[in-house]
């Protein structure tokens, strides 16, 4: 009987001939793609996932300038030393010399003065025909009123004597500051104490939540692809891609809920949570904000702006920038040209004061004026799907000190940094960086449902002490 090996089912029609040689003919394979299969003949296969974005992971910012540390409360609260010396804005009566509308030199609000009879001070004042530095005597401090006091000049009866103003002068813009105190012979001491000042900050820790999940099926679904993670995970196993993208995803979100977060107005929606201070919200509001600095064709009197600003605040020694990379190369710019061993010139003294240095667009260090600063392309900013997509933000300058706090845990004042996490921990629970496993798969057996899950959580938050120190650069 006559076979032509034709049969009925899914590859009805098909013809097999078996060949009596090892050779490739036509009729000794299946026709895979006239019967409805992808291919006839297997594709060559590029088994590794191709990184197209390289390291995708945004985090290592904090872990380069921060600590970590535990609280146990629902939120922290430190406070910072006022100023020294007494510095004060107002307006100035010129003809009798009554200072009002005080407020303070920093924050520009009314505050009360503690200004004595028979201090000494330095006085600006800006007339309608200019501006003057003067030197004058308090008549009346705060012995009788903190909101307001009487100076008179050392050059004059009254401050309408003086070229630059005139009288009917009544609400002239003054800035002062008190150098010293001067009394008659036989006279009574200062009848009022300063006591000093300080501010307390606070900020709450949020809770940060994420989870990954896959169905009993497909932990055991082996693919072609093998798959890598920036934790080093390998394997053909495609859960495993998807597990560690949802854990380097969650580090990153660590990391920039520190940068990025806010506290909320808890009266405009219930609905949502607290939130949190930080780091760009903190600069924003105790700070400094530059903006339109670093642009291109910038020159070196900006920069040595930021030092002018820096000046005022306190002066840390070294301190680091964070750029994108515009602002980056900007500074690049500013600096290769210059001679690092002429008169005026910069010094690079982390670098020995190098002249090959100096030309080398790439180096991380320099020095200009009494500051040391190391600088680095900030990768958050340049990110396309990050920072790098949304602009407003050139980078951040961070001081490298560190202050004097007392830690509750310790019982003792310990030396912290400028800027460091909290994390909500206790011998029953730390929650610096929580995970589990729930389901039926994968060793976990706490439910019947044919899955697994995998949980993390962390409750932190961000503390900026002395933020008058930090610098944002705004576009």
């Amino acid at each position: 009987m006559a076979n032509n090996n034709s049969f009925a089912g899914p590859l009805a029609g098909s013809i097999l001939t078996p060949s009596a040689q090892k050779m490739t003919t036509l009729g000794s394979y299946l026709d895979i793609q006239n019967d409805g299969w992808a291919k006839q003949y297997l594709p060559e296969l590029y088994e590794s996932e191709v990184q197209r974005y390289g390291n995708r992971t945004i985090s290592g910012f904090l872990s380069q300038i921060s600590a970590e540390m535990p609280m146990s409360s629902d939120q922290v609260i430190w406070s910072e030393q006022g100023r020294l010396h007494l510095s004060y804005n107002g307006t100035i009566n010129c003809t009798d010399g009554a200072v009002t509308s005080i407020t303070g030199i920093d924050s520009g609000a009314t505050e009360a003065h503690a200004v004595r009879k028979g201090a000494t001070v330095v006085a600006e004042i800006t007339g309608s025909a200019g501006t003057v530095v003067v030197k004058a005597y308090c008549k009346e401090g705060v012995e009788t009123s903190t909101s307001a006091l009487k100076l008179k000049p050392y050059g004059g009866a009254n401050f309408d004597d003086l070229d630059v103003l005139v009288a009917g002068d009544t609400a002239v813009a003054i800035k002062f500051f008190v150098y010293g105190s001067e009394f008659k012979k036989g006279t009574a001491s200062m009848t009022e104490s300063i006591e000093p000042t300080f501010k307390t900050f606070t900020n709450k820790p949020m809770i940060i939540k994420d989870h990954f999940e896959i169905n009993g099926s497909d932990t055991a679904q082996i693919g072609w692809v093998q798959v890598s993670g920036e934790g080093g995970e390998s394997g053909y196993l495609w859960y495993l891609k998807s597990s560690a993208d949802t854990k380097a995803r969650f580090d990153d979100y660590l990391e920039m809920i520190a940068i990025e977060s806010e506290k909320s107005d808890s009266t405009a929606d219930s609905d949502i949570p607290d939130g949190s201070q930080g780091l760009l919200s903190a600069i924003g509001e105790r700070g400094i904000v530059a903006t339109n600095q670093f642009d291109s064709g910038a020159v070196l009197s900006e920069f040595d702006d930021v030092l002018k600003e820096l000046d005022k605040q306190g002066a840390i020694e070294e301190n680091m920038l964070f750029l994108d990379r515009d602002a980056n190369l900007v500074i690049d710019d500013l600096l290769a040209g210059l001679n690092p061993n002429i008169s005026g010139g910069l010094g690079f003294g982390v670098f020995n004061n190098s002249e090959d240095m100096a030309l080398n667009l790439g180096f991380s260090g320099f020095r200009r004026g009494s500051y040391d600063f190391y600088k680095t392309d900030w990768k958050y900013l340049n990110d396309k799907s990050t920072r790098g997509s949304i602009g407003g933000l050139k980078g951040l300058l961070i001081p490298a000190g560190t202050s004097s706090v007392y830690d509750q845990n310790l019982g003792s004042n310990v030396r912290r940094p400028f800027l460091h996490v909290r994390y909500r921990a206790s011998q029953a629970d730390d929650r610096k960086l929580k995970s589990w496993v729930t389901g039926s798969v994968g060793g976990a057996s706490t439910i019947g449902d044919d899955k697994m899950e995998i949980h993390y959580l962390s409750e932190r938050c961000l503390v900026v002490q002395a933020a008058n120190n930090f610098m944002r650069f705004d576009s």
